[in-house]
C-alpha cells in the first residue's frame, strides 16, 4: 500500500468515526474510535507510541506521545480543538522529525464536516 493510499484509508476510517459520533467529544474518545476502525480493515497501527528526544548520546523520555502510528509509515495525530493552532502544526512537524517518519495526518474531529479538519504533512 502506498502513502497516498494508507492515508486515504485513514481518512476513510476517520470520517466513519467522524460519520457515528460528530463533533465535541474528547480526543481520547477519537483516538480508540479511530483505532477500532484500523483494526476492523486490518490496517497495521500502535497507539500512544513512546517518542524520545535525543539529546547528544542520550535518549530521553520527555513524555511525547505518538497519538497513532500506522504501519510505521503515517503519523496521526488527533485533535478536537475549536481551531487548529500554528502549535498543533509545529506538534506533527516535530513528531514527524524526531521519528524520521515523513507522512502525517493531523485530524481535528470538532468541526462541521470532517474534511475541513484534515491537514496532511509530509517532510
Amino acid at each position: 500500500m502506498e502513502f497516498d493510499e494508507l492515508s486515504q484509508n485513514v481518512i476513510g476510517c476517520a470520517i466513519e468515526v467522524h460519520r457515528n459520533l460528530g463533533p465535541g467529544l474528547l480526543e481520547s474518545t477519537y483516538r480508540q474510535c479511530l483505532a477500532c476502525e484500523l483494526s476492523h480493515v486490518r490496517i497495521p497501527f500502535q497507539m500512544e507510541l513512546p517518542l524520545p528526544v535525543r539529546y547528544k548520546d542520550l535518549l530521553l523520555d520527555c513524555g511525547y506521545r505518538i497519538d497513532l502510528l500506522v504501519r510505521s509509515d503515517l503519523i496521526v495525530e488527533i485533535k478536537s480543538v475549536e481551531t487548529l493552532l500554528p502549535i498543533h502544526q509545529a506538534q506533527i512537524l516535530t513528531y514527524l522529525r524526531l521519528s524520521k517518519v515523513s507522512l502525517g495526518l493531523l485530524i481535528d474531529f470538532n468541526v462541521t464536516k470532517l474534511q475541513n479538519g484534515i491537514k496532511r504533512f509530509v517532510l
